[in-house]
């Protein structure tokens, strides 16, 4: 167990990637973004000043063993407990010279219930995140107030008292507890700011994206155990939340 997760509501991993995997998970990244063009990232939602990509899960046996890799599921377990799932895997490039700087917010509006927290973000920087490129900021402790900074704020795109930008160079992991006020920043360089999220929520939430409907089955032939259970790919109860929401968009890094 971190400390600092808890108390802070975020944790960075320094060179937690490695080169050759940050160097392939660049490599593949990129050629998705070459093959899909303008329609990257129609699976979740398109976003002026940044490329998604979406549903990674079936674009790369690489990006599934990131999202069930068990240095990062034992920081997601301090957050949600062993009852979870991943509910999305994304991609996010903030554009070069854009105005994107997004609002603190929490994930998906959720805010921890009685059963605890429920949502958990995973950045994986493929690039350096520096204060001048679209770093992510966070407002430490917030995820223990109980409060969405949307409904609490006057202004949620405004500096906050104690707010800091995660920055890191590239191949760090930050696990974040995404009740955390946090929001991506505008990109001001000349080159593009690349990561990765893995999201998982807890297991009686919907996912983000149902992993059953939009991976191929040859995909689903090809997990193993482990990453059927973190998928929710033979859980009933999954199937029924998300056929009862079927789009969970929201704001997302």
């Amino acid at each position: 167990m971190h400390p600092g997760l808890d108390r802070d509501g975020y944790l960075i991993l320094p060179n937690f990637l490695g080169q050759e995997l940050l160097r392939r998970l660049r490599s593949r990244v990129d050629e998705l973004y070459e093959e899909e063009g303008g329609r990257a990232g129609s699976e979740f939602r398109l976003e002026p000043g940044a490329r998604r990509l979406a549903n990674l899960g079936d674009k790369g046996d690489l990006f599934l063993d990131l999202a069930s890799n068990p240095a990062i599921l034992h920081y997601v377990r301090q957050v949600l407990g062993n009852e979870l799932k991943l509910s999305s895997l994304n991609a996010r490039c903030a554009d070069p010279r854009s105005n994107s700087h997004q609002p603190l917010h929490v994930d998906q509006g959720l805010l921890p219930d009685d059963q605890g927290n429920s949502v958990c973000n995973v950045v994986l920087m493929l690039d350096d995140f520096t204060p001048d490129n679209g770093a992510l900021r966070a407002v430490p402790g917030t995820h223990k107030s109980g409060q969405n900074p949307v409904h609490t704020l006057a202004n949620p795109s405004e500096p906050q008292p104690g707010e800091i930008l995660v920055t890191g160079t590239a191949g760090t992991a930050v696990i974040m507890n995404a009740h955390l006020w946090h929001g991506g920043t505008a990109n001001r360089t000349t080159q593009p700011r690349r990561a990765i999220h893995a999201f998982y929520c807890r297991r009686d939430k919907p996912q983000q994206q149902y992993q059953k409907r939009l991976l191929k089955q040859a995909t689903i032939d090809r997990l193993t155990p482990e990453q059927r259970h973190l998928l929710a790919i033979d859980d009933p109860l999954n199937d029924e939340l998300s056929a009862a929401t079927p789009n969970m968009s929201g704001f997302l890094r």
